[in-house]
């Protein structure tokens, strides 16, 4: 079959790295592609090319068997191609039906615009009440909105960015049958995920590049999860290794802990229970949206809480700030990564010493030693592999992937009691989530405590020595992950916690 998008000798460079080096690939209509590529191979420069969102340096383009070169978002969106974005753009104060209509060149009345999308949903099987506001919805309704407002555009080519991040495993099922649904209909999917088992399950192809370069291709359906892998990163991977002592006296306490949601479409915090002993993964999982942005901040001090109803080692920390808290030892890292976990316009020299200028010595007389926090900036980086050219790179200058292993690798290097971190392996490779993952093992080894709260299952089953769902700001009782199955902590993150031990 005749390609639908070819590129040839694409090359893009920016100062200090080439994200793109004479790139070749084609996708056919009807044909879902994966792109795959640890973090910094260059797969977001690839597809922003391709979306009109940069522009390369050299290379070529087609779509149709045409010249294709667009400027910006708008001129892609025009010839056929769609982009749903690992980061939603929706205005949660808005209607389903207000957000769909803002993506338009030339938006219908909204009634018509309504019926279109119920139309839409209901072909697809993507159901949406266009009336709802969007703040009211699950992460995987608002997943649908994106996908909707890319459909109204009859796209010839659907590009998707780790769409099933945020998603359940059947909210999953409802996507790959959408996917499969459009594929048959003859539209081109070039498909991105970190999730290899979910690319043999749904991918009729994959490019794979490394360090910018296309270094392969295959089937996947006919490749192993871990040839994937290892194809990526041209070496072979090394699976987390379980710790050595059993976990020993508590830690942390959290004692019916209540919080009201920190804003309008937040989630209350409702009587939230927990214990965590040294040497301890503690697991949490959940939907999106269910509370766990809201615990995070309980626990790092960003939110106070009243007396009693959070303890380290005996101390009540519970009216104490994030700073006194990490003085103390109570370490946290937060899912969204840019803008919380880092500042985006900050060197990560001056990232590493918003948290680490107390706990790393860095202070002096009242002044910091920026000479102990480039050390130390540098140590990160050697430790946890951040592919960056130096420390004086923005943070927002590096791929999520290598953001993700700094600020994690920021936090373990403190050498924390207790460390919790949401998401931490989120839109990251399967080596650097193997590797940080291994980190949080080793720091448990070494004694300290470790909540991991995340939406991958799998993650929380291999590293995790009990699980517990929180589902509507409740956490259900943890139990030991030995003892579970899939089927059952699908019906504890539905909320099923009469099934659940009691908390000892």
């Amino acid at each position: 079959m005749s390609a639908l998008l070819t590129i040839d000798g694409l090359t893009k460079a920016y100062p200090g790295v080439v994200a793109n080096s004479d790139v070749s690939m084609s996708i056919a209509p009807g044909e879902v592609h994966a792109l795959l590529g640890e973090n910094g191979a260059g797969k977001s420069t690839l597809v922003k090319a391709i979306y009109g969102l940069v522009r390369p340096d050299a290379g070529t383009m087609t779509l149709s068997g045409r010249p294709y070169a667009p400027s910006e978002p708008r001129e892609a969106r025009a010839a056929g191609v769609a982009m749903v974005f690992q980061h939603f753009s929706l205005f949660e104060a808005l209607t389903v039906a207000e957000n769909v209509g803002l993506g338009m060149e030339n938006p219908p009345r909204l009634r018509d615009l309504a019926r279109r999308i119920r139309e839409v949903s209901k072909t697809y099987g993507l159901p949406l009440d266009p009336g709802r506001r969007v703040g009211d919805l699950s992460a995987g309704e608002r997943q649908r909105v994106e996908i909707v407002r890319c459909l109204l555009q009859d796209p010839r080519l659907l590009i998707m960015d780790e769409p099933t991040s945020v998603l359940t495993p059947q909210e999953v099922d409802t996507l790959f049958a959408t996917l499969r649904k459009l594929a048959a209909e003859g539209t081109a999917i070039l498909y991105i995920s970190h999730k290899l088992e979910e690319i043999r399950a749904l991918c009729d192809a994959a490019t794979i590049l490394r360090g910018g370069k296309v270094v392969g291709e295959c089937d996947p359906r006919q490749t192993s999860a871990a040839e994937l892998a290892e194809r990526m990163v041209g070496t072979k991977l090394t699976q987390p290794k379980a710790r050595g002592p059993e976990p020993d006296g508590v830690l942390l306490r959290v004692k019916d802990l209540s919080l009201p949601p920190a804003s309008q479409f937040g989630t209350p915090l409702r009587e939230v229970s927990l214990y965590l002993r040294a040497g301890e993964v503690l697991g949490i999982g959940g939907v999106a949206g269910n509370g766990q942005d809201e615990l995070l901040g309980a626990l790092s001090g960003e939110r106070l809480s009243v007396p009693g109803s959070v303890t380290l080692g005996g101390t009540d920390l519970s009216r104490a700030g994030p700073t006194a808290r990490r003085a103390a030892g109570l370490l946290t890292g937060p899912e969204e990564r840019l803008g919380h976990a880092a500042a985006p316009d900050m060197t990560l020299v001056e990232n590493a010493a918003l948290t680490g200028a107390a706990r790393k010595g860095m202070l002096r007389r009242g002044f910091l030693d920026w000479g102990r926090a480039r050390l130390f900036a540098q140590d990160v980086i050697d430790a946890f592999d951040v592919r960056t050219p130096g420390t004086h790179v923005a943070a927002r200058a590096l791929s999520g992937g290598n953001l993700q292993k700094f600020v994690i690798g920021r936090e373990v290097l403190q050498e924390p009691k207790v460390l919790v971190v949401n998401q931490p392996t989120w839109g990251v490779d399967a080596a650097a989530a193997s590797a940080i993952r291994q980190a949080l093992l080793d720091l448990a080894a070494g004694g300290a405590g470790v909540i991991v709260i995340s939406q991958d299952l799998d993650e929380l089953l291999q590293i995790s020595d009990r699980f517990a769902a929180l589902n509507e700001g409740r956490l259900g009782a943890p139990v030991p992950t030995a003892d579970l199955t899939v089927e059952r902590i699908g019906l504890m993150l539905g909320g099923a916690h009469d099934m659940e031990v009691a908390h000892v």
